[in-house]
């Protein structure tokens, strides 16, 4: 039976103070996974460039934010080769997916954005249905939840064929505590 033995980052506490750990492990299974994309939560843009520029070479990063970035960040990720997207709706903010989004709290807030932006990438075709990813989210600023997902589309998430569905494959650093939103 294979056997992954590996390292992942458990943090006391939620917030932007673990943003730096995250990038380490996130590049850290980029080049041992091979991984192709990352995509990240980031509402200023401020965190999105802090990866761009950590995985550059590395892997290609996508950075989502559900409003309008500054405007000096979303310019030096797009001229450092990533992608944004902005203004995007949330699908797990949907009325129809309220069990899967409370579920997803249970593992955290950063937990479920991580979650939320690998369906918003797929969703607006990014991704390939299927490719294995990191998505990375936070609680209130910076990035504190990495995983690696299996890239799918919203409408996937709680029926569809099961190579259609998303599937958490690895979770690479969360906090412990957890800050409830609801």
């Amino acid at each position: 039976m294979p056997l992954i033995k590996r390292i992942d980052f458990y943090f006391d506490r939620f917030g932007s103070e673990n943003t730096l750990y995250v990038i380490e492990a996130v590049k850290d299974r980029v080049k041992e996974l091979g991984l192709k994309w990352v995509v990240v939560a980031s509402t200023s843009g401020a965190t999105g460039l802090r990866f761009v520029e950590s995985l550059k070479g590395l892997a290609d990063t996508i950075v989502i934010s559900y409003k309008s970035m500054d405007r000096v960040f979303a310019e030096k990720i797009q001229e450092l080769g990533g992608s944004i997207v902005e203004n995007c709706s949330t699908p797990l903010s949907n009325p129809r997916f309220k069990q899967a989004r409370d579920i997803l709290y249970l593992m955290g807030q950063g937990f479920k954005v991580a979650v939320e932006v690998v369906l918003i990438a797929t969703d607006l075709g990014l991704l390939e249905i299927g490719t294995d990813v990191v998505g990375v989210g936070g609680t209130e600023k910076g990035a504190d939840t990495a995983i690696v997902m299996r890239a799918a589309p919203s409408n996937s998430l709680v029926r569809g064929p099961g190579e259609r569905r998303p599937v958490i494959r690895e979770i690479i650093a969360m906090p412990r505590v957890k800050m409830w939103w609801f």
